[in-house]
């Protein structure tokens, strides 16, 4: 199992890696919408937050030497489930078919109290 850390994701909070690759999976952690630059959460809307988390991973994804389109499955986390319709639109800016599986559940609270969190499966080299 090998570590992957990048500067244009959010760094770990806590004891846990931002990903990790094993064998030919990679696995990140839940990835929210802090914009990297400067540990701020990016804007206080669904939509904004959404963009944010997934640009993060997109990155995230590109430094461990995969991409986006190789996402195979994730979970993504959000405060509202009225945000529902509004996050699936800014999902569908980054995912193209074919789409990764995907669970979606609602949560009581997330981390730094932000309105969504993703975290992702990958097929790697």
């Amino acid at each position: 199992m090998k570590e992957i850390q990048t500067d244009r994701a959010p760094k770990a909070i806590g004891p846990y890696s931002q990903a990790v690759l094993s064998k030919d999976k990679l696995y990140t952690s839940g990835i929210i919408p802090v914009i990297p630059e400067t540990g701020e959460i990016s804007g206080d809307d669904a939509v904004t937050q959404a963009r944010q988390a997934f640009t993060n991973l997109k990155a995230l994804l590109e430094d461990a030497g995969t991409g986006i389109d190789r996402v195979i499955k994730t979970t993504v986390f959000i405060k509202d489930m009225n945000d529902f319709a509004r996050i699936n639109e800014v999902y569908a800016e980054f995912f193209t078919k074919p789409y990764p599986a995907r669970s979606c559940v609602e949560v009581a609270r997330l981390p730094k109290d932000v309105l969504i969190e993703i975290e992702a499966i990958a097929e790697a080299d």
